[in-house]
């Protein structure tokens, strides 16, 4: 409970400096909630809810650059929520929807520590929008690597 604590109240702090550092500027301060499921090689996959904050700067051409802090629980007894700190980039597709690869570091369970990387696309309806990303964490086991799926719908501010 105490890393849920911790990593919550770390993802408002980057909201909370995000938001009116970048204000006036071309660009969606974002926050959402995401569910999903989470799978290790060999293993049964597992639910996981969770959400994110986050904040996209337009670039010119049609791209675009963000950072994200997440918090992701697994859906069983005991297992720990696991945190995440991302940077993406990607393509405005269409002028609804956006392309994009993600990077970063989930901590906070010894199973999902790790470097990720993946990719996603995000379709927006108004100041509203739906994603589907795919994340697979490096966690320096090679026999037991942990992959996500996650579906979030989220408000741009």
């Amino acid at each position: 409970m105490r890393q849920v604590l911790i990593a919550a109240a770390a993802a408002l702090s980057v909201g909370a400096f995000v938001a009116p550092a970048f204000a006036g500027e071309a660009g969606d301060v974002r926050a959402e909630i995401r569910s999903g499921v989470n799978w290790q090689d060999g293993q049964a996959a597992k639910g996981t809810i969770g959400g994110a904050i986050g904040y996209d700067y337009n670039l010119p051409g049609g791209a675009f650059i963000g950072v994200e802090q997440a918090i992701d629980k697994t859906l069983v007894s005991r297992a720990n929520a696991v945190g995440s700190t991302s940077a993406r980039f990607g393509i405005h597709a269409t002028p609804k929807d956006k392309l994009y690869v993600i990077s970063g570091y989930s901590y906070g369970s010894s199973y999902q520590d790790g470097a990720h990387l993946g990719g996603g696309v995000e379709h927006s309806f108004g100041p509203y929008y739906g994603k589907v990303e795919y994340r697979h964490i490096f966690n320096g086991n090679d026999s037991n690597q942990n992959n996500q799926v996650l579906v979030g719908a989220g408000i741009k501010f």
